[in-house]
């Protein structure tokens, strides 16, 4: 029997036990019993029963995939797309191997970054103790020293890293609509300097000690009395809560913490030097960030926001917030913005430059007429 039916058994008594709480005596005495049989199970081996262990190729040989000449995934022996259900009726399993593939595809871009686009690996906080968390970003040789023009990448939130706009394409379409690389190309092709930012890698994660679990229940004054109390509801709380991640993780054993890399904020300063900002499909919100309104007219004067729509590339969408110009990204699947609005953003980023240049700021809000789409 796959645990994935055993973990329906288990949550249709769930569901049955709310239902008898609700009723008299009867019910009261039944929901009893079915406690007391759930105490007898151990759920740590039915969770884990009949699905293989969680351990996974720590390449691409490994798992038997190769990018070929396209850039895209294929398995070395059939020449086949990758396959998410490698295994029939184990989702979990098949989605931790598809995590550990995409740890794989992360390095592997990293190295693309180093070799193919000839970017320096820097690692941050530059002045970061032995002993402090650490994270990275990439920079071109001339990043720190171009006094002309800089592009700066940064990647949407997620599971995404350096140099990636979207895994899922990385691993279903190729590395050229997934990955940052045709960006850094052509901007190196256009005399830019360029970082690509690392912004999901902001912490690490760390097995939790003795002391912080004790540090953790013991941390609170209250009364003993009604600390009893609270702690009995969050021991129930709890206890359901493990059961459900350990049906979502059942071989996970740790207890971690995350442990966060130092940030700092320089809003005048990125004001003063920016130029121009391009933005696919972003999910900000101005309202629950706070933005000022200097912020705010800032954007409008020097963002845009190609976002995902049925309209033709470069078309005027409309947008209720007031933060920047919104236009169509040519296409209605949002990770592929970044891709189909390639061409549309270094003609942006030409005009921002060269209004700049000139003394005259540039028109985003008037891109309603379409950009031709242009080949690269």
């Amino acid at each position: 029997m796959y645990i994935y039916f055993s973990a329906l058994i288990l949550l249709t008594v769930w569901v049955r036990m709310a239902q008898l709480q609700q009723g008299g005596p009867d019910e009261k005495e039944k929901t009893t019993a079915l406690k007391d049989l759930l105490s007898r199970i151990d759920l740590d081996e039915l969770m884990k029963k009949d699905e293989p262990p969680l351990e996974f190729p720590d390449t691409l040989e490994g798992f038997e995939y190769g990018f070929n000449e396209k850039g895209q995934l294929r398995h070395i022996k059939t020449g086949e797309p990758f396959v998410f259900n490698y295994r029939e009726d184990l989702h979990r399993w098949n989605q931790k191997r598809y995590e550990a593939l995409g740890e794989i595809i992360t390095k592997y871009v990293y190295g693309l970054l180093e070799k193919e686009c000839h970017l320096k690996k820097v690692t941050l906080p530059v002045d970061a103790t032995e002993s402090e968390p650490k994270s990275f970003i990439f920079l071109s040789e001339d990043a720190l020293t171009n006094t002309d023009k800089l592009l700066v990448l940064i990647h949407g939130s997620g599971v995404v890293r350096a140099g990636q706009w979207a895994r899922r394409l990385i691993i279903n379409e190729d590395l050229d609509s997934g990955t940052q690389i045709p960006y850094i190309k052509r901007a190196t092709e256009e005399g830019y300097g360029v970082i690509v930012l690392n912004p999901n890698e902001n912490y690490i994660e760390v097995e939790k000690t003795k002391a912080q679990v004790q540090l953790s229940s013991d941390s609170s004054d209250e009364p003993a009395e009604k600390r009893e109390r609270k702690d009995k509801i969050q021991k129930e709380t709890k206890k359901r809560r493990d059961f459900y991640e350990k049906y979502r993780n059942p071989q996970k054993e740790k207890e971690t913490v995350q442990m966060y890399i130092r940030m700092i904020q320089r809003e005048a300063e990125v004001k003063n030097k920016v130029t121009a900002v391009a933005l696919t499909d972003s999910v900000h919100n101005v309202w629950h960030q706070e933005a000022g309104k200097t912020i705010r007219e800032w954007m409008r004067e020097n963002c845009c926001n190609w976002v995902s729509s049925s309209e033709p590339l470069d078309t005027s969408v409309e947008s209720m917030l007031p933060d920047c110009p919104r236009v169509s990204a040519g296409t209605e699947r949002h990770e592929l913005t970044s891709w189909k609005s390639f061409p549309s953003i270094f003609k942006f980023f030409s005009e921002a430059i060269e209004a700049k240049n000139s003394s005259v700021k540039p028109a985003p809000t008037r891109r309603s007429n379409r950009i031709k789409y242009e080949e690269f």
